[in-house]
């Protein structure tokens, strides 16, 4: 990226209006943000993959009126969503770091990395503490902002969180909103009724298509909005 020189004498109000432009261009050159919404989103569809072919381990199981209560815990989809969202977030910062060699600018994509890392390890934690606590709130159920808390902490949660920094590192007004639409979703879950017999290895399946869908359609979005802002 190259700028037109500047006299040592001009005027000081053109340099800065100048030296604004320029950070303001780098900064537009740097962004793939379509980038981790389509990893992440393949991340996501994935996971239900995960939930339809591995059997939840179940215990404490006692019966009721209608059949059986059980705990249940999808250990090799804990498994997946920890090591494959890792995994993504290095392919992140791999594809940034590309991208701007390519270009010839720095990538600003680490303290986003970082977090969403740093989430994935503070979301296994949660799950961890959960399963030692064994299920402290017993058949009832969490509280509702308990549930909030564990949806906030959780692999679909934490991307959310992660967005948010990364709308701060690229300055993107829109990311931001986007972030916030997504954890809306992910918060106040919607699945427009579907799944509700589906069985216990596809209850996750609607939700997860919906967060999945909506990271995709982001990242179409932005890939599309970053097309028409290339110069021709």
């Amino acid at each position: 990226m190259t700028s037109d020189a500047v006299p040592a004498g001009g005027d000081p109000r053109r340099l800065l209006a100048d030296a604004r432009d320029l950070a303001r261009r780098v900064r537009l050159a740097q962004q793939v943000t379509w980038l981790p919404l389509l990893v992440l989103a393949v991340v996501t569809f994935g996971a239900i993959l995960v939930y339809r072919f591995a059997h939840p381990i179940l215990s404490d199981c006692r019966a009721v009126q209608d059949g059986r209560l059980c705990k249940g815990w999808f250990r090799a989809a804990a498994f997946y969503w920890w090591s494959a969202s890792v995994l993504a977030y290095v392919a992140i910062a791999v594809g940034y770091l590309r991208v701007a060699r390519a270009r010839g600018l720095g990538a600003r994509v680490l303290p986003y990395v970082l977090t969403g890392v740093g989430l994935v390890v503070l979301s296994a934690a949660a799950t961890a503490t959960w399963r030692l606590l064994d299920y402290p709130y017993g058949p009832a159920g969490p509280p509702a902002f308990v549930q909030l808390l564990f949806r906030l902490v959780d692999p679909t949660g934490a991307i959310g969180l992660a967005l948010l920094v990364l709308a701060w590192l690229e300055r993107r007004v829109a990311l931001l909103l986007f972030a916030v639409g997504y954890l809306a979703v992910v918060l106040v879950p919607i699945n427009f009724g579907w799944g509700a017999h589906w069985g216990m290895q596809w209850h996750f399946a609607p939700q997860l298509v919906i967060n999945g869908g909506v990271l995709l359609l982001g990242s179409a979005g932005f890939a599309l909005a970053q097309r028409l802002r290339r110069p021709q």
